[in-house]
């Protein structure tokens, strides 16, 4: 009923920068909630950042400053800025999304397919 389709990745150097974007669509009648989770080889997911529908945002403590996350509500978009990467930010990326749908007004908790980013030192 809701998808996520994430796009952005690839590969750059270090310190170089990449956009990440995920555009959620389906019967969305709220977004509550959109983030941003990584997985790197070997490791479990984690969470990147994180923004409500008010725009309260939080990070992993390890990309604050580096990393910030937007989102349009009106394009149901979010985005996340990432500069000054760094060869351990190489992982796979994923979106997901949080709200509820229409007419049932049922809550959903929805993910992207995953987009990779490699950072080369």
């Amino acid at each position: 009923q809701v998808q996520l389709v994430e796009s952005g990745g690839g590969l750059v150097q270090a310190g170089g920068s990449l956009r990440l974007s995920c555009a959620a669509s389906g019967s969305i009648f709220s977004i509550d909630a959109m983030g941003w989770y990584r997985r790197a080889p070997g490791k479990q997911r984690e969470l990147v950042a994180r923004i409500s529908s008010g725009g309260t945002t939080n990070y992993a403590d390890s990309v604050k400053g580096r990393f910030t996350i937007s989102r349009a509500n009106a394009k149901n978009t979010a985005y996340l800025q990432m500069n000054s990467l760094k060869p351990e930010d190489t992982a796979v990326y994923y979106c997901n999304a949080v709200g509820t749908v229409t007419m049932s007004w049922d809550e959903y908790d929805v993910w992207g397919q995953g987009t990779q980013v490699t950072v080369s030192s």
